[in-house]
């Protein structure tokens, strides 16, 4: 995933480049933006907070992020992907 932060809303923008660009409000500063993409990857597919990490990309706008207790279709389904779009390892 591609994360841009210190947009104005925090928001996903689609895929890009086969990767799944989000967007965030907060700053990239001590984790925050971070914290702003695990939330809003948690809020859209229903699972808590401490289901989402940051595996790699930690201080990176190219992130690798994992989704627990949610299964790749209702993922897929939950971030409004299309069919085609694959961002899952």
């Amino acid at each position: 995933m591609r994360v841009l932060p210190r947009a104005r809303r925090s928001e996903l923008a689609g895929m890009r480049a086969g990767a799944l660009v989000v967007r965030v409000a907060a700053p990239p500063v001590e984790g925050k933006a971070n914290a702003a993409v695990c939330a809003l990857l948690a809020e859209r597919a229903g699972v808590a907070r401490s289901r989402v990490s940051v595996v790699r990309g930690a201080s990176a706008r190219d992130k690798v992020v994992r989704v627990e207790g949610v299964d790749a279709g209702a993922l897929r389904s939950a971030l409004e992907l299309a069919p085609g779009d694959d961002p899952f390892l």
